[in-house]
């Protein structure tokens, strides 16, 4: 294998700029599962909205996260109220729906109502799952932390970490008892302001580890 000579490496540092017509940092990084979360407040509202920056954390007990980046959005409000969030699967048949639950809407406006999806009542959680999502999670909070810089400023950004506390799977995902990743063709953030990537079952391969 050959390295990539220096001269041909565009290189920048983020503070600087990165000199490009996109900041291309989240494509990089990418593609990403989508935090696709529901919520709901004090009062009763539901909220429903897709991040970008989300991933799994832990095995035992099992632990997500999600951060919400600018500013604190109805999503993270919701949640410092009442500790509670649903996780549901985008996939390429409510790809649509997904990209509506993105508008920016009064509080007291449901996603749900404005994407024609189903909000179907949890067991655990009050929060409502996606009732067309293929797998969801109830989630309790287990942590919320402010990010900040090497030089320890802070940054209008959270993470916020959920323990799954329930399971949900559509069986015709299921074969011989293992969930079937790319049967589900679930869909994942790629960068700028709106590619997305498919998962299909022919793009799937497999490596042994070498221990």
């Amino acid at each position: 294998m050959n390295a990539t000579p220096a001269d041909n490496m565009h290189f920048y540092e983020p503070s600087s700029g990165h000199g490009l017509k996109h900041d291309p940092f989240n494509a990089i990084v990418g593609p990403r599962p989508i935090g696709w979360v529901a919520t709901r407040g004090a009062k009763g509202n539901v909220n429903l909205a897709p991040y970008s920056f989300f991933n799994a954390f832990n095995y035992k007990p099992p632990i997500i996260g999600f951060a919400t980046v600018s500013a604190k959005k109805d999503t993270l409000r919701n949640i410092e109220e009442t500790g509670e969030f649903t996780w549901n699967l985008v996939t390429k048949h409510i790809a649509e729906h997904m990209n509506k639950t993105a508008a920016h809407v009064p509080p007291d406006v449901s996603e749900f109502d404005i994407s024609g999806l189903t909000p179907v009542p949890s067991r655990f959680v009050k929060v409502p799952r996606v009732g067309e999502s293929l797998a969801s999670f109830e989630c309790k909070v287990s942590q919320i932390v402010q990010l900040q810089g090497a030089d320890g400023t802070k940054v209008p950004s959270w993470v916020v970490f959920g323990e799954v506390v329930a399971v949900y799977i559509d069986k015709t995902v299921i074969k011989d008892g293992v969930y079937q990743t790319a049967e589900a063709r679930p869909i994942l953030r790629a960068g700028r302001m709106g590619d997305y990537a498919e998962i299909r079952p022919d793009m799937m391969f497999e490596m042994v580890r070498p221990d």
